[in-house]
């Protein structure tokens, strides 16, 4: 692994590594290993699919072909949930190097600081090689014109803030001129900081050397605090279509919505919606429709609400035991009425909204083998939608795609069984927590795990 031009030094006071962001191999040694591997004993590489069985003779090797970019970021302590901040830097990027600005949150030690980390990926290039001419990809990714340069190397750039608590959960928005990041403590409070200062330092290395040295992070204050929480909790959401409002729900099983104010600041509601009977554990504004949201729980349901009513009468429409146990994420779809749903019985739904109440999803993925940790649709292609858990895989579905029975997949007794919707299986990280697409660069996400971020793009979207 090649380690990237510039490591940035996290405050020592802080006990967390220096952070690195490194291309995930090295091409040509990638290359002459698959060719080993094909012509290892005379046979073909096979497929390996997560959970299966190798022997001690045989190792994993990952198929570079495969992804148009892949590369990995490391913070020292774990940040289980992270957020991408909108940039101006233009939409539907594909020409590389690419950019994207990050916001994490750490779950250290006991004994260790927590923090906010900002984060800025710079010089994300490709990791694989164009096509040869004779190539009949009509992606336009793939062109002659972007050669790899192997002497270029991803830079990750950060500035922190002093977090009190590990960071649960945390979401960002763009608020009037500013961005704004809500955080879920450890310690049963909701923080709101307005991150415009770090982001300005990420681009300015003076001002950002001064931050660091100044150890400017470390007192700096939120912007508003809110301690109704009766527990902590983990579900946070931004409204997309009432710039400000924000919804937060705990593991006790209540919801408070929140409304920005005249003053620069928040009125949050103290009565919680009422409905949930256990915790609360993700939430998601609809795209499209001003105050309404929906959120799932351990309770097993999933529930829709319009918080313009009262408390009491806001849950709308409920989906009863959606899954065999706890329900840990959903998402909205941007573009049509459907929302995916991932629980500890490690089973992927698409729920239709028009056939909600009926209880029945319109689609069932039973593929992965451990909790559905993260769920997200793709931001524009209405069909796409990524998952990912603690079977340490991230999954690509294409909901359009039907089976086709002259598939030569069929013919190989490790691939027939796998549904025709799944496009791709990314593995390599260990307890995946959260993944998002990346809105303005084409194709791309980024995940977290405990063992780091990946941000890559494949070839199948």
């Amino acid at each position: 692994m090649s380690e990237a031009d510039e490591r940035m030094e996290l405050a020592e006071d802080q006990n967390i590594e220096d952070a690195v962001l490194e291309n995930a191999s090295d091409e040509e040694d990638d290359e002459d290993d698959t060719d080993q591997q094909k012509e290892n004993g005379g046979k073909a590489a096979q497929v390996y699919l997560p959970g299966g069985a190798i022997s001690n003779d045989e190792e994993l090797v990952c198929d570079e072909s495969a992804y148009v970019m892949l590369h990995q970021a490391q913070t020292g302590a774990p940040c289980l949930s992270f957020d991408i901040v909108t940039d101006p830097l233009g939409e539907d990027r594909q020409q590389f190097p690419l950019t994207a600005y990050v916001v994490a949150g750490t779950q250290a030690a006991r004994t260790h600081v927590n923090s906010v980390i900002v984060m800025k990926m710079s010089n994300l290039t490709r990791t694989s090689k164009p096509p040869s001419d004779g190539d009949d990809s009509d992606d336009e990714e793939l062109s002659d014109d972007e050669d790899v340069n192997e002497d270029q190397t991803p830079i990750l750039s950060s500035v922190m803030i002093k977090h009190p608590g590990c960071v649960n959960r945390l979401r960002v928005t763009t608020f009037g001129n500013s961005q704004y990041v809500a955080s879920w403590s450890e310690m049963g409070r909701v923080h709101i900081y307005n991150i415009n200062e770090q982001l300005a330092a990420l681009d300015d290395s003076k001002a950002r050397q001064t931050y660091q040295q100044n150890k400017t992070g470390d007192g700096v204050k939120p912007d508003f605090t809110f301690s109704g929480h009766q527990k902590e909790g983990f579900a946070i959401d931004w409204c997309t279509t009432t710039r400000g409002m924000l919804a937060t729900g705990d593991c006790r099983r209540d919801i408070h919505i929140w409304r920005p104010n005249d003053k620069g600041s928040w009125n949050v509601d103290q009565r919680p919606l009422v409905g949930h009977t256990d915790s609360v554990e993700d939430i998601q504004w609809s795209p499209n429709e001003a105050n309404v949201l929906a959120s799932c729980s351990v309770d097993k349901t999933i529930r829709i609400w319009d918080c313009r009513a009262a408390p009491s009468k806001a849950c709308m429409l409920t989906a009863e035991k959606a899954h065999e146990s706890d329900v840990n994420v959903i998402s909205w779809n941007r573009n049509e009425p459907l929302i995916a749903s991932g629980g500890d019985d490690g089973v992927l739904q698409i729920w239709d909204l028009r056939q909600f109440q009926s209880n029945t999803p319109v689609a069932t993925f039973k593929h992965h083998t451990d909790h559905v940790t993260t769920v997200e649709w793709h931001p524009k292609e209405s069909t796409i939608l990524a998952s990912g858990g603690d079977d340490d895989q991230i999954a690509l579905w294409d909901l359009s795609v039907e089976k086709d029975d002259t598939d030569d997949t069929n013919n190989d007794p490790n691939l027939k069984d796998l549904p025709p919707q799944l496009l791709f299986i990314h593995q390599g990280q260990s307890e995946i927590k959260e993944l998002h697409w990346h809105p303005q660069l084409t194709g791309v996400i980024l995940s977290t795990a405990h063992t780091g971020f990946n941000i890559f793009r494949t070839i199948s979207v």
